[in-house]
């Protein structure tokens, strides 16, 4: 379906002739996202950028593309690891990039953002104020519209939650045009039912988010980074349990293979600051004083000491934890190269190392290395899809299906933080009910009755 020169000229009228993108060589950019060429889906050929400034703009093009029977696909900062942004159809990419303003209310501790600004200026505004906004998923680049579409969550989800605990409120536009201000800058609020909770995590097939207010936090007075090595994973999995069993609270508690932060490490020119071990704990505590940092730092590393840790290595300074957190953060950008896919399996707590254990027995099965690093104060584990020399796509979707049967048989999801976006929609027809699937697919045609918002992701178009 070619579009046609009517809908490009109505396009113009709406958000201005510059801001309606119709070159192929400058339309390439918004094509795909970071998904791995070998699963991500086929861009269409079809496609009109189009960057609009308001809600209002993005209610106008809507109601346009609704009248029309255009697709129309919101696009963030392109991080997404599961296609989700990707025009799978001929249509319209809206880009959200010009809805970048942030107003920072210290009185509320709230942060008024656009849509299109992204996570390092939304850190940089609210640190430039005093405050803290401590979510950390990865990508600094991300839009904050895209990490509440998608539920971000990040390292420091253990402590202080994933995306949706920030979001007090929401600016959205449905597919129909309509201009929903859902929520506010108070943190409770319980008239009717919570549609605001219903649009966060529905990667853009439900609505178009154009502003947010995020709740902040004071800074923290003092913190500490430790990173725990040990032989044996086992014992890296024992202590997270117990730390978490201890009263104490990371900000931070992640787990990694030593091959792959060292990967990650000589891919931005740095130095990994552990060099025993094979398995790695990397904690974070941060508090008011730093006393408390201190005595929670004692706590853990008794713990620790029990299940046979070898020296720590303690970050006390602000740019040396920062570099511990910048190389954990870019283990998917330095395995990126002979990567085929990054999952994002969630489990109960208590089954992580089952789980792990079970990754060994598939690498013996495949004959393959499956790098893992994960959040293990909430379960939220990466395993990594490695290219193999000789494998087709079947090879690792092969893989892929024994790694999520391996997950919903311990009790687990199939994703924590990324989303099913385009490449996971036929999960849903294997783990979901049909119960389930019938009434997602009945909220979507509330929301959306001519499809035409992100159609194909989430949802399996059977």
């Amino acid at each position: 379906m070619a579009l046609k020169p009517e809908l490009i000229n109505e396009l113009k009228k709406i958000v201005g002739n510059e801001w309606v993108v119709t070159e192929r060589e400058l339309i390439e950019r918004y094509l795909y996202d970071e998904t791995s060429e070998e699963v991500r889906p086929k861009a269409a050929e079809e496609v009109v950028v189009v960057k609009p400034r308001t809600a209002e703009e993005v209610s106008e093009v809507l109601k346009l593309a609704n009248r029309e029977g255009v697709p129309v696909y919101p696009r963030g900062g392109g991080t997404g690891l599961v296609g989700g942004a990707v025009p799978t159809k001929p249509g319209i990419v809206l880009s959200l990039e010009r809805m970048d303003d942030v107003v920072i209310d210290t009185e509320n501790l709230v942060a008024e953002v656009g849509a299109g600004v992204t996570l390092s200026k939304l850190i940089e505004e609210a640190e430039g104020a005093g405050l803290f906004f401590p979510p950390h998923p990865g990508d600094e680049g991300a839009f904050i519209g895209g990490m509440i579409a998608t539920n971000a969550g990040g390292a420091r989800a253990v402590r202080t939650g994933v995306m949706r605990n920030y979001v007090l409120g929401i600016e959205v536009v449905l597919p129909t045009g309509q201009i929903l201000r859902l929520g506010g800058k108070v943190i409770k609020n319980n008239m009717g039912y919570n549609l605001m909770h219903l649009i966060i995590g529905s990667e853009g097939t439900l609505g178009v988010i154009t502003k947010a207010y995020i709740r902040l936090y004071p800074k923290y007075g003092a913190s500490a980074t430790m990173v725990i090595p040990f032989n044996s994973r086992l014992d890296a999995i024992n202590t997270s349990y117990e730390i978490m069993r201890s009263g104490v609270t990371p900000l931070l508690l992640e787990y990694a293979e030593k091959g792959i932060l060292e990967k990650s490490a000589n891919y931005l020119g740095l130095k990994w600051p552990a060099e025993e071990g094979r398995a790695h704990l990397i904690v974070t505590i941060s508090e008011a004083l730093e006393d408390s940092v201190y005595g929670e730092l004692e706590v853990i590393n008794s713990i620790a000491e029990k299940h046979n840790a070898l020296e720590p290595v303690v970050a006390t300074r602000d740019d040396e934890q920062a570099e511990i957190l910048k190389i954990r953060s870019e283990i998917y950008s330095a395995l990126k190269k002979d990567m085929v896919d990054a999952l994002d399996v969630s489990l109960p707590l208590g089954k992580i190392y089952e789980f792990m254990e079970g990754i060994d027995e598939l690498e013996r099965k495949y004959n393959t290395w499956i790098p893992i690093c994960g959040h293990v104060g909430d379960g939220n584990l990466h395993p990594h899809i490695l290219r193999k020399e000789g494998w087709g796509v079947d090879m690792y979707e092969k893989l892929k299906d024994d790694i999520y049967d391996l997950t919903m048989k311990l009790g687990g999801s199939i994703t924590g933080e990324h989303g099913v976006g385009a490449t996971r929609t036929k999960y849903l027809l294997k783990y979901l009910s049909k119960e389930h699937i019938q009434l997602m697919k009945e909220l979507k045609k509330l929301f959306d009755p001519n499809n035409i918002l992100n159609p194909g992701k989430v949802l399996p178009e059977v």
